[in-house]
């Protein structure tokens, strides 16, 4: 993998066995930390995995993305409750890029998760 990291990405990461609710097995992530702390030189990188149970894309702030978008080969959702640092060797393979629309979508899930006015 190299530096060119940019946020929108899809990439495969191969997980081992699943612990808990943790995701496992290969399965796409989508890059969410962006650009300006992508191209510093700390090896981690804030991302959100993808599923293809869609039951899951009724929870707050997850984003459905369809068949074949960003060159995904399955209908999938975006977890936003998975956000996560992965090291940057764990990533494999690029899969393709979302548009802005649809990152906007999963950054506001983000932040729907992250809201303080409720202890505020």
């Amino acid at each position: 993998m190299g530096d060119e990291l940019k946020q929108g990405e899809l990439w495969w990461i191969d997980d081992s066995e699943p612990r808990g609710s943790e995701p496992g097995y290969r399965r796409p992530w989508l890059v969410v930390q962006n650009d300006r702390a992508n191209a510093t030189a700390i090896r981690t990188v804030l991302m959100c995995p993808l599923t293809t149970n869609l039951r899951l894309a009724r929870a707050p702030g997850n984003v459905r993305l369809g068949d074949g978008e960003a060159g995904l080969p399955r209908e999938s959702v975006v977890v936003v409750s998975g956000l996560s640092a992965r090291d940057r060797q764990q990533l494999d393979q690029r899969i393709g890029q979302l548009s802005r629309a649809r990152l906007a979508q999963v950054l506001s899930g983000i932040v729907l998760l992250l809201d303080p006015s409720e202890v505020l």
